[in-house]
Parts: structure tokens; sequence; C-alpha cells
């Protein structure tokens, strides 16, 4: 699927549900992958004054 996505010119890959993320890595994407649990960890965190996670 994520060759496809590819091929059809996506440059990046937004795992939009919690699941996917456990299934898929950036190891497994020739594009950048975009986790959203993580990123709206990493916002909430930024909102209350706190440092991301690494």
């Amino acid at each position: 699927m994520i060759g496809r996505l590819v091929d059809a010119g996506a440059e990046g890959i937004i795992l939009g549900c919690t699941e996917i993320e456990l299934l898929i890595r950036q190891e497994d994407s020739p594009v950048p992958v975009f986790p959203t649990t993580a990123l709206h960890v990493d916002a909430a965190l930024e909102v209350a004054g706190l440092p991301a996670e690494e």
C-alpha cells in the first residue's frame, strides 16, 4: 500500500489510527511517516510547557 501511494506521488504517510502505528514504522517507508498519536502527545506536552519526548 505504501509503495502504491509513493508511486502515485505521496511525499509522506500519515498513520491516522493507533493500531496502524503498531504495524508500520519509518523503516517500512521510503518517505517520512507521521504517527498521529506521537504528534498529539508532543503537542500536548508543548502546550503544558513540558519537553517533548524523543
